[in-house]
């Protein structure tokens, strides 16, 4: 039998899982799994790169736990990074393989950078921040990973992970990395029922995402207020929030069921209000599969942290064998495993 291919990807614990997160990426995630060896990160130590409390890091780190495998992800495929100290030792031994000019050159440093002056008046930029795309790096290397599922926005980053480990094979003489590869995928863009020119995100409040597990009736309000016509939009031509809803109704997988409206906007017939009605009931029905999926585990809290430190643990053993690897073919010393 052939050995399935390696899928890393991992995620930040920032609070609630919204739809833009699950269409997005999370789903992506649980379909991989029927065809590669995958494993999936909770990547603790990336979320202290901006300001945050120990508390609450803490708390959303579980708590991602516990909405991943409520939405379909295995826990044996799952790890929380800062159980797995290795991926903090191979980034420092990155961090000699790795530039600082092309650290200072990553977009999203100079977006999250900028937006950190905007918000905090003491202007405080961690070094951790500039130097987040080496660990990275180090969290696809570790496991050897072929592939990376990747948007495009993305891409960068996992260039410089290809470029680390190329420039390490050139220093020691080996091809020791398999250069990851991404794995781009129709990934859907799910944009704020508020307000559709922007992404849907946390980070501009409460009314530009939409829990995925919120309660009924949160989903169904916060779709019917869904912005559709602006009356900006060029005739014939279907406007953002339209788009984004029926973009949401494709993802939900409920576009053939409803395949009238989409002839109903082309006639120039459509009624928004069945187009909402169809994406809420679409929606609803994830969340409700979820919701009940999600106080199943939250009744055995301790037996999931269990299991999920044992995951942790497994999973670490390649990050151990990799580094242990990695530092005698780089001149290191080495403890004994």
């Amino acid at each position: 039998m052939e050995k399935r291919k390696q899928v890393l990807s991992c995620i930040q614990p920032t609070g609630d899982m919204h739809f833009g997160n699950y269409f997005g990426a999370i789903k992506n995630w649980v379909d991989l799994q029927n065809t590669y060896d995958c494993i999936y990160g909770v990547v603790d130590y990336h979320a202290m790169t901006m300001p945050y409390t120990p508390k609450k890091l803490r708390e959303n780190t579980w708590e991602l736990i516990i909405n991943l495998i409520a939405t379909g992800i295995k826990p044996e495929h799952l790890f929380i990074q800062s159980l797995v100290p290795e991926h903090a030792e191979l980034c420092w031994i990155f961090n000699c393989f790795c530039s600082y000019g092309q650290l200072t050159r990553m977009t999203q440093f100079k977006d999250k950078s900028s937006h950190s002056k905007a918000e905090h008046a003491d202007d405080f930029i961690s070094a951790g921040l500039l130097d987040y795309p080496v660990l990275q790096a180090a969290d696809i290397l570790i496991y050897r990973a072929d592939y990376v599922p990747v948007g495009k926005d993305q891409v960068q980053h996992l260039e410089l992970s290809r470029n680390i480990a190329q420039r390490f094979n050139n220093q020691v003489g080996k091809e020791y990395f398999v250069l990851p590869e991404p794995l781009l995928t129709e990934i859907p863009k799910v944009m704020s029922t508020a307000d559709p020119t922007r992404k849907m995100s946390k980070s501009a409040g409460e009314k530009h995402y939409i829990n995925v597990f919120a309660e009924e009736a949160r989903i169904r309000k916060q779709i019917r207020s869904a912005v559709t016509d602006t009356g900006e939009t060029p005739s014939g031509e279907m406007s953002p929030g339209v788009t984004n809803l029926f973009s949401l109704l494709k993802a939900s997988g409920k576009m053939d069921a409803h395949a009238s409206l989409m002839a109903d906007q082309e006639a120039g017939n459509l009624r928004y209000v069945d187009l909402k009605e169809a994406v809420a009931e679409a929606l609803v029905e994830i969340s409700q599969t979820f919701r009940e999926r999600k106080e199943a585990l939250k009744a055995d809290r301790k037996a999931l942290k269990q299991q999920i430190k044992a995951s942790s643990f497994e999973i670490r053993k390649r990050a151990q064998q990799t580094v242990k690897e990695v530092k005698e073919l780089a001149g290191l010393q080495n403890v004994r495993f």
